[in-house]
């Protein structure tokens, strides 16, 4: 999934402070389109913007079209072939056609809808904007398009005029132990969509100096998850060996939603942990939650490979459910 953006959230404020606002999103894509179906664009009335549509390709005649909308309160369904040098410009090998909504806020897309969209993704819940091109309906849905919020995919229904514009919160990976893996496999989770946070109550292990530009928690696990607060949308990584740190964690998780737990150690250790959170209550359903010894095997050797071992199994979890 592409980094969390903020195109509702400025659309709505740029509404509510009298500027006028559009909602511009691809909705369909054929070829090397620059950007993916769902991706946004939030045009003021005065001509600012926020985020993108193809990278720049198109962006200034979606803005030109924004503007009549704004006059007219209509919507807008715009097509564009992006060529080959437009493509390459921004990095792509070859170009492609985009397809655009553009929806005025306050009369095609009403306030109420947009603040109650901004109000679920301020509160991590995942919602589903549902735009009937027929009708004109428009909803916000949390039920229903399973495969599509497990897959980060935005589109139409089969067969239909009725696109759903999937809004999941971002992705998060906490990581408990600040060792070599950790120095691995966080830069890894970065690139791959996820907004990491380290654990350790070790300084020495925890630091700046290791973990450059990371953010970083020095409390007890268990207090930091209570703070961070975990959900289905939250990856929880452990890899500390140590009980003290690993299991009161581990048991916030398997109270919680989180769709990965992973837990290093051979399956001597994972054996002995079964028993400890069998002798605290867990029932076998919850304790088999966790990934354990943590990751794919694909002989990994070293802590690079681990972590990409890591990375794929949560991965899997994520986009298969299994």
């Amino acid at each position: 999934m592409e980094r969390f953006d903020t195109c509702p959230e400025t659309a709505l404020d740029w509404h509510r402070a009298g500027k006028g606002a559009v909602l511009a999103t691809v909705i369909e894509t054929w070829g090397s389109a620059p950007r993916r179906v769902g991706s946004q664009l939030a045009i003021s009335g005065s001509g600012e913007i926020v985020g993108s549509v193809s990278g720049g390709c198109v962006e200034g005649a979606v803005i030109v079209e924004a503007m009549d909308a704004l006059e007219d309160g209509g919507a807008r369904e715009l097509e564009f072939g992006v060529s080959d040098d437009d493509a390459f410009a921004v990095g792509l090998a070859c170009g492609g056609t985009i397809r655009v909504l553009v929806e005025p806020v306050g009369s095609v897309l009403p306030e109420p809808l947009l603040a109650d969209l901004v109000a679920h993704r301020r509160a991590r819940r995942r919602v589903a904007y549902v735009a009937d091109l027929v009708t004109g309906s428009r909803a916000l849905t949390e039920q229903g398009h399973d495969i599509a919020f497990r897959m980060d995919r935005s589109g139409f229904v089969n067969d239909s005029r009725t696109f759903v514009a999937i809004h999941n919160p971002p992705l998060r990976l906490i990581v408990v132990g600040a060792v070599h893996i950790a120095q691995a496999l966080i830069p890894m989770a970065r690139i791959a969509g996820y907004d990491p946070t380290l654990i350790d109550p070790r300084e020495t292990f925890g630091s700046d100096s290791r973990f450059p530009g990371e953010t970083i928690l020095h409390d007890w696990p268990d207090e930091a998850i209570a703070k961070l607060g975990l959900d289905a949308r939250t990856a929880l990584v452990l890899l500390t060996h140590d009980p003290k740190l690993d299991d009161p964690a581990l048991e916030q998780a398997l109270r919680a939603e989180c769709f990965y737990i992973g837990a290093l150690g051979s399956k001597r250790t994972h054996a002995k942990r079964v028993e400890r959170l069998q002798a605290s209550g867990f029932s076998e359903t919850e304790i088999t939650r966790i990934h354990g010894p943590i990751g794919l095997d694909i002989g990994a050797a070293g802590p690079a490979e681990i972590a990409v071992s890591i990375l794929s199994e949560m991965t899997h979890v994520l986009r298969k459910g299994v």
